[in-house]
């Protein structure tokens, strides 16, 4: 196994990695640096999109283009030229501000939404679909900070986190209707000294998460017992995501500065990617509207 810091932009906040095939690109985002980077690990190659504010998710849509969020509501990006379209605003001061989500595979936009109340969270926040007509609808609630939306291989089961209480919960899900149910506790990330934040799953079912704080990326099995942990060579790990050809690296984004007065590393903001896992992703699904 190895692991490499990539010669692509660093962030701020780096979030949201997304591996697209079509383009042989991975998109992120760095969410306090307001940018939408893709980087094209072959070449080396890096696009950079500036978005009018913070950004806190990057999903892929049908037809080439992207879905993202920013404070002002959900919005369709044109991931060549940058042109915005909001299409779900939220009210200013939002009451809620949405971070981190994924597509099932019938085209549904699954959703965080973490409290607006920095200072002193509060559960305000929770989950939301966005469906293929654009309607929104709100699925649970008292989530604090929203983070780790993703399936099992057979969308049989949703996991999402509570970055707030070191949680990430399963529920059930329906493929049919896009309804979530039975929501419990999976697995909690305290004894790996941090926080559950971006998460993915393999085709063999493990859960991998990025343990913000605690410089590991865990990966978990469907019963809840510890795979493996990687040490990072950061400890503000952000997000995973597989990508490459065969879907077998593991593309990790980083934070540059925490907001809880972790101290300043060396690498922190970089793009990493981990080679010769013996493990292989899944291509993520591409919004349907």
């Amino acid at each position: 196994m190895k692991i490499t810091k990539l010669p692509a932009p660093e962030c701020k906040g780096g979030e949201s990695p997304m591996w697209d095939a079509e383009r042989g690109e991975l998109h992120y985002i760095d969410n306090a640096g307001s940018k939408v980077h893709s980087f094209n690990p072959d070449t080396g190659a890096t696009r950079t999109l500036e978005m009018p504010s913070v950004i806190t998710t990057l999903v892929l849509r049908r037809g080439g283009s992207a879905v993202v969020t920013l404070r002002s509501g959900i919005h369709f990006l044109d991931l060549d030229t940058g042109a915005l379209e909001l299409i779900d605003p939220l009210p200013d001061p939002p009451p809620y501000v949405y971070n981190d989500g994924k597509v099932d595979s019938r085209g549904r936009f699954l959703i965080g939404g973490s409290t607006a109340n920095f200072a002193a969270p509060t559960p305000d926040g929770g989950l939301f679909r966005l469906d293929p007509d654009r309607t929104v609808t709100r699925l649970d609630a008292g989530i604090h900070f929203s983070n780790s939306p993703c399936w099992s291989p057979d969308e049989k089961t949703f996991y999402f986190s509570d970055s707030w209480v070191d949680t990430t919960f399963a529920y059930d899900y329906d493929i049919e209707t896009g309804a979530v149910s039975n929501r419990r506790p999976f697995v909690t990330t305290r004894a790996l000294g941090g926080l559950p934040d971006g998460a993915t799953v393999d085709v063999d079912g493990l859960f991998w998460v990025a343990v913000y704080q605690g410089g590991k990326i865990a990966a978990y099995r469907p019963d809840g017992a510890l795979e493996r942990a990687i040490d990072m060579p950061v400890k503000l790990v952000s997000s995973v995501a597989f990508g490459g050809p065969d879907l077998d690296r593991l593309f990790v984004t980083t934070i540059a500065h925490g907001t809880q007065g972790e101290p300043a590393e060396d690498g922190a903001g970089a793009l990493y990617v981990i080679d010769g896992l013996g493990f292989r992703g899944r291509l993520e699904h591409r919004f349907a509207g």
